[in-house]
C-alpha cells in the first residue's frame, strides 16, 4: 500500500523524492493509476502535485509560451494562443482520448505515460522492459506494435502531444536536487536501443516541470497540422498519427518539420521527407511521392505491416489540408 501526499511548491517534492527513491509523481493519474492496478509498478509514496501553482498555467512570454506540466489536454486544446500559433499541438490534444480524460490528463503524465503493449501491462508476463529476459511480443500479438527502430523491444510511444510538440521544438524543464534544466524534445525521448527499462531521460530524482514552446521569429507563414488513424474514434490510442510544420514564403516551403506517432518507440521524425520538402515551391511538390518517403526503413511485423501504408495515407491526407489552407 502506498503513502500520498501532496506537496505546496516543487522545492517540496524534491524534498520529498531525496527522503524515499521509491516514490512515483502523480498528475492527473490516468495512466499512472492503471499502471498500479495492472501491478507493473509499486510505489511506496505517490506525490500528487495538484496544488503547486507555479505547474499550471498558460502563459505567453518574450520567447514564446510555457505550458505547466499540471495544465489539462483540455486547456491545451481550447486556448486561443496555441490555436493560432501552434496548431497541431490543439488538434492533438483535441482528439486525445474521451472529454472525461482530457478534463483530468495533464501535459506532463502524457508526455511521460508508459507503453501501452499488452505483454508489459499484464502482471503475469516479466519482459525486457521490466527486466526479465524475454519479449514476449516476438512471436506473439504484433498488430499494435512499432515497424521502425524496434531493437529488443517493440514498443509505441503514446503520446499524441509529444508528436506535436515535436515539430515546434519544444523544450522540456525538468526540476531536481540541483535546480532546472530545460532539454530538447528530441533529446527527452530514450530508445530502448539505448536504455530498454525506461522510455525518457529522467533519473529518479527528476520531474517535468513546464514545456516550453519558442516563437517563431522568421518571416514566413506559419501552418501546421495533426491527423492521426484510430480503430474507434473515441478513446482508442493512434495506430499511426503524423504531425507536419511548414513555413512557407512566396510560395516555396522554407522549413518543415514532420513526426510520427504509433510508428516507432519514440516519436518519429521523418527526414527523407522533409529533404524532400524544404526549399521546394509548393506547386512543384509531389504529394504522393512525398509520403511515400514517409518511413524510410520499414521493418513491420506480418501483423502490422498496414501501419506503413497508413503512415503513407495520412501524410498525403495532412500535406494536402496544409496546401488547400495556403
Amino acid at each position: 500500500m502506498f503513502r500520498y501526499i501532496e506537496p505546496e511548491s516543487v522545492a517540496e517534492v524534491v524534498s520529498a523524492i531525496k527522503e524515499d527513491a521509491d516514490i512515483s509523481i502523480i498528475g492527473g493519474g490516468s495512466d499512472l493509476l492503471s499502471e498500479i492496478k495492472n501491478g507493473t509498478t509499486r510505489p511506496n509514496v505517490l506525490v500528487g502535485l495538484s496544488r503547486i501553482d507555479e505547474l499550471k498555467g498558460i502563459a505567453v512570454t518574450d520567447t514564446g509560451v510555457r505550458i505547466g506540466s499540471m495544465v489539462t489536454i483540455d486547456a491545451i486544446s481550447s486556448d486561443p494562443i496555441i490555436k493560432k500559433d501552434y496548431r497541431a499541438l490543439s488538434e492533438a490534444a483535441s482528439g486525445l482520448a474521451t472529454p472525461q480524460i482530457r478534463n483530468i490528463g495533464t501535459l506532463g503524465g502524457n508526455l511521460n505515460q508508459r507503453p501501452r503493449c499488452w505483454y508489459y501491462r499484464n502482471p503475469l508476463i516479466d519482459c525486457l522492459k521490466k527486466g526479465g529476459d524475454k519479449c514476449y511480443a516476438l512471436g506473439g500479438h504484433t498488430k499494435y506494435l512499432c515497424v521502425t527502430e524496434g531493437e529488443r523491444c517493440y514498443i509505441v510511444h503514446p503520446s499524441d502531444t509529444a508528436v506535436a510538440l515535436s515539430l515546434f521544438n519544444a523544450g522540456i524543464e525538468i526540476a531536481s536536487a540541483v535546480g532546472t534544466k530545460i532539454v530538447p524534445i528530441h533529446s527527452f525521448f530514450v530508445s530502448p536501443s539505448q536504455n530498454i527499462l525506461k522510455e525518457t531521460i529522467l533519473e529518479p530524482d527528476e520531474f517535468v516541470t513546464a514545456v516550453y514552446l519558442p516563437k517563431d521569429s522568421s518571416e514566413s507563414r506559419h501552418i501546421s497540422k495533426y491527423v492521426k488513424a484510430r480503430e474507434r474514434q473515441s478513446g482508442d490510442f493512434a495506430l499511426v498519427s503524423v504531425g507536419i510544420s511548414l513555413k512557407v514564403s512566396s510560395g516555396t516551403i522554407k522549413a518543415c518539420s514532420i513526426c510520427f506517432g504509433g510508428i516507432a518507440p519514440t516519436p518519429h521524425r521523418s527526414i527523407q521527407m522533409e529533404s524532400y520538402l524544404e526549399n521546394r515551391s509548393i506547386e512543384s511538390v509531389d504529394i504522393s511521392y512525398a509520403s511515400s518517403l514517409a518511413i524510410s526503413d520499414p521493418r513491420p511485423f506480418p501483423d502490422n505491416e498496414y501501419k506503413v501504408t497508413l503512415a503513407k495515407n495520412l501524410s498525403k491526407k495532412a500535406l494536402s489540408e496544409l496546401f488547400s489552407d495556403l
